[in-house]
């Protein structure tokens, strides 16, 4: 099936060009990218597309989260259920024996990463579980960038910009990672903890409700 998403902004790749396209689209076939351009074009080239029209809304590559270590393997991440708050409790990890207790912190953490945007993740994952829950999310497992990054937030763009945040770009061919996040002001800048919509491997994870 193809899925044409829309959207007022589309920025194929902000650490590169960084060129935005007014009211783009793009389209996905399967878990890949089949083109990126213009709404109209795509629209009039593909009448059969299911449209996902996401409004005044900036659509660009999945984040690349560089704290992984620290918010999946020391970090806490509370079930609902514990009424703690939904924060990550610093340190609430360490020395932590439970291996099923550390997966399922691990899962509601990526749950969570989805929530901004996140399609990828970044090491190292030294617990069995917590591999084992980075895979089955479907984040990309990304090697670490020149050590542990040490402790950092959920939503990448709290501290970087978009082109130091970005994973990858879209571009036809590749798999389809992206998100849509609402506009920062004026600027067609995705504004940060505004994702809207996570997309993972052409499938819709994540839609803010």
């Amino acid at each position: 099936m193809l899925t044409l998403h829309r959207a007022a902004f589309v920025l194929p790749d902000p650490a590169g060009s960084g060129a935005s396209q007014a009211d783009g689209a793009v389209l996905v076939r399967g878990e890949l990218v089949e083109a990126v351009g213009p709404f109209g074009e795509l629209a009039a080239a593909h009448p059969d597309a299911r449209v996902r029209d996401w409004g005044a809304a900036v659509l660009a590559p999945g984040l690349r989260n560089p704290y992984g270590h620290w918010l999946l393997e020391r970090a806490y991440h509370p079930d609902p259920r514990e009424e703690i708050g939904a924060e990550p409790v610093p340190g609430g990890l360490d020395g932590e024996r439970d291996d099923v207790r550390c997966g399922a912190s691990a899962r509601r953490g990526l749950q969570r990463m989805l929530g901004f945007g996140v399609t990828a993740v970044a090491g190292p994952f030294e617990r069995a579980s917590v591999r084992t829950a980075v895979t089955r999310s479907g984040l990309a497992a990304l090697a670490p960038g020149g050590g542990d990054a040490g402790e950092g937030p959920l939503d990448p763009l709290a501290v970087l910009s978009l082109a130091q945040a970005v994973h990858g770009r879209i571009a036809a061919g590749g798999r389809a990672d992206f998100a849509v996040f609402a506009c920062d002001g004026d600027a067609p800048l995705p504004r940060p903890g505004g994702c809207l919509a996570t997309v993972l491997g052409g499938r819709l994870v994540y839609r803010r409700r």
